[in-house]
């Protein structure tokens, strides 16, 4: 049960709690194998008046359903047939929710590369590549997080030295909701998606307990 983190999740903004969740330690078993690492990338969606939402205009679909539920319950929709792991963070009825975007894998790599055989931040440098990898398909849809096979780890969790925001991938033509900085990752984890090499940290990935590592 992952009952203090859904708690922080219902008692915060949602784009605090998309910052809140990086570093987070995410951990999956799919037939007694374990899966597991660090979320690098977060997208907030929030809401009805959101234009990149869902549930925008207070849309109602058998497909979206999930998104009204309570704070903690998965939401997977497919695109392109390809699945998308979102994790409700209001109380019900209040269609807000959060995208993960990127992991950084940790235990289970080897299992990951028998579904996602793409060596390197390619293996989970996106939403669909890291569901891909980990296993996670639509079947998870309206579970709820830590009471399943998937739940955070909270005694396993990093601390990013440097937060950075700005817009959501893939989000045209939507106005202002194009360009709101709702998009958040732990900067210069080779694992966050749409990045430059130049940009990617290969001594501490971005973690501050690491960066303090490299500096003894």
């Amino acid at each position: 049960m992952n009952s203090g983190i859904v708690d922080n999740l219902r008692e915060q903004p949602t784009p605090v709690s998309a910052r809140t969740l990086l570093g987070q330690y995410l951990v999956f078993y799919l037939n007694d194998r374990l899966m597991s690492g660090w979320i690098v990338e977060t997208e907030a969606y929030v809401g009805i008046n959101d234009r990149a939402c869902h549930a925008f205009g207070d849309r109602h679909t058998k497909a979206n359903a999930p998104l009204y539920e309570e704070a903690g319950t998965l939401y997977t929709p497919q695109m392109r047939g390809l699945t998308m792991l979102n994790i409700i963070t209001q109380p019900a009825g209040e269609p807000q929710g959060i995208l993960i975007r990127a992991v950084e894998p940790d235990q289970g790599i080897n299992w990951m590369l028998e579904r996602r055989p793409k060596e390197g931040p390619e293996l989970t440098n996106g939403p669909a590549k890291f569901t891909q990898a980990f296993g996670i398909t639509k079947q998870m849809q309206n579970q709820i997080l830590g009471e399943t096979n998937l739940r955070v780890d909270q005694s396993m969790a990093r601390q990013p030295a440097v937060i950075t925001s700005g817009p959501r991938v893939g989000i045209p033509n939507k106005g202002d909701w194009t360009t709101a900085n709702l998009r958040y990752t732990v900067a210069g984890n080779p694992y966050v998606s749409k990045q430059r090499k130049r940009d990617m940290n290969w001594t501490t990935y971005g973690w501050l307990n690491k960066e303090l590592e490299a500096e003894k």
